[in-house]
């Protein structure tokens, strides 16, 4: 069946996921460098928390101002100019890192970086949208997303070795230039359905077997979009579970270093693994209710299901330390089952969109979820730099404030599920 429609799509759901790895690749590096960064820039126990904090809530910050406006950008000029833009400056951004000669040159590069990642994800959304049916969507939403699994895994791989080997600095150059051979690439290969020349009719009428819908490249205004409560569940869906995600991003390498002792190199395998675990959950989490729609479930009901059984696997994540003071693998293999667990939620988050909002409208909505989980994560980060600075400059319990940080990771996911219920409790597609 697969063989006489055409796989084309398939490339391009590659070419997303080779997106999206880049865009977690240039995100994540800094996480890596803060102990060379705290060298070079001569930070005390407390800068070093408080400077880090603050380079990571500007990040978080100009991200969520950037999702105000990548949403609404996307659906005016389309998934093909609206992504390569955004690529294109993130990747100057990232390179532009090396040029930081103390906190503030970070913060500046943070700010640029996070506005520009911010086309991503409605970007991706879009694009899945315009090229899979709905049943599999959800399944190719968890393989792009697998991505951000990808370049958490090559970071801890690379970077050390970059930055012991040749200097910080390089390891934001080389990791920020991989953007340029993406946007070569989606420059060749991607145009929208109805224009691809090397898409073959069935593949074509498979896409549109749900409902023949034409790409209109039009905005609809937030203000219409917040009027649903649709787009309330979304939002408050990322709010809640986005920040979880970028805890372990931007804390996994402190949270080793400082509860087992480990150096700069040693944190490499245990940081790396515990995203391995994460990129089964992603592409697991979108052929789960794939397979209930595929049994006649309703889609709603299949993703909703899946959804509650990834929340009850992120759970377990409480006992990370309790487990780990028997052997720190433990805590790797529960950190990296909750980080599985996460991405399969987000395989399925994400694709709600297009279920409940017509493909017009899906890069917005996807801004207004994404800029609602970077204010989460503001807030995130901000309870971590309290709770470390009490923690650990102040009284030396960094186990402590680690406890808290996972105690509300692993509940946040439950209660996102809940909240996401009660708003929506049966599946109606919005009308715009």
């Amino acid at each position: 069946m697969q063989t006489k429609i055409g796989k084309y799509r398939w490339t391009i759901c590659s070419l997303v996921f080779f997106a999206t790895t880049v865009n977690y690749l240039d995100r994540n590096v800094i996480s890596y460098l803060k102990p060379y960064l705290a060298e070079a820039f001569h930070w005390t126990p407390e800068q070093e928390v408080n400077d880090y904090s603050n380079i990571e809530i500007a990040f978080k910050l100009a991200y969520a101002f950037g999702m105000f406006f990548a949403g609404g950008f996307v659906d005016k000029l389309g998934t093909k100019i609206g992504y390569a833009i955004a690529t294109g400056l993130w990747s100057i951004a990232a390179i532009a890192h090396a040029l930081a000669t103390g906190t503030g040159g970070f913060i500046i590069a943070r700010i640029f970086l996070g506005v520009t990642e911010a086309g991503n994800f409605p970007a991706a959304i879009k694009a899945v949208a315009e090229w899979f049916p709905q049943k599999e969507r959800a399944l190719a939403t968890g393989v792009f997303n697998s991505g951000t699994n990808i370049g958490a895994i090559i970071v801890p791989l690379t970077v050390p070795y970059i930055a012991e080997t040749w200097g910080w600095q390089w390891a934001f150059i080389l990791t920020g230039a991989i953007g340029f051979i993406w946007l070569a690439l989606w420059f060749i290969f991607y145009e929208v359905p109805q224009k691809q020349k090397r898409l073959s009719a069935e593949e074509f009428e498979y896409i549109h077997s749900d409902k023949v819908e034409e790409v209109v490249y039009e905005k609809v205004s937030w203000i219409k979009l917040l009027s649903f409560r649709q787009t309330w569940a979304f939002a408050l869906g990322k709010f809640l579970t986005d920040p979880v995600w970028w805890f372990y991003l931007f804390w996994l390498p402190d949270f080793l270093m400082k509860q087992y002792g480990l150096s700069k190199t040693e944190i490499i395998w245990p940081s790396a693994m515990v995203y391995m675990i994460g990129s089964i959950g992603s592409i697991a989490g979108g052929w789960l209710p794939m397979n209930l729609i595929n049994k006649n479930w309703p889609a709603f009901k299949a993703r909703k299901t899946s959804m509650l059984i990834y929340a009850f696997l992120v759970f377990p994540v409480l006992f990370a330390q309790y487990l780990g003071s028997i052997n720190m693998w433990l805590a790797v293999l529960v950190i990296g089952i909750a980080a599985s667990a996460h991405q399969a939620w987000s395989a399925n988050i994400f694709t709600t969109v297009s279920d409940m909002f017509p493909k017009k409208a899906t890069a917005s909505v996807t801004g207004i979820g994404g800029m609602f989980g970077g204010l989460g994560g503001i807030l995130l980060t901000w309870l971590v730099q309290k709770n470390m600075f009490v923690y650990y400059t102040k009284i030396g319990q960094i186990q402590t404030g680690y406890f808290i940080m996972f105690c509300i990771c692993g509940a946040a996911y439950l209660t996102a599920w809940l909240i996401m219920h009660f708003l929506v409790p049966k599946m109606k597609q919005v009308d715009i």
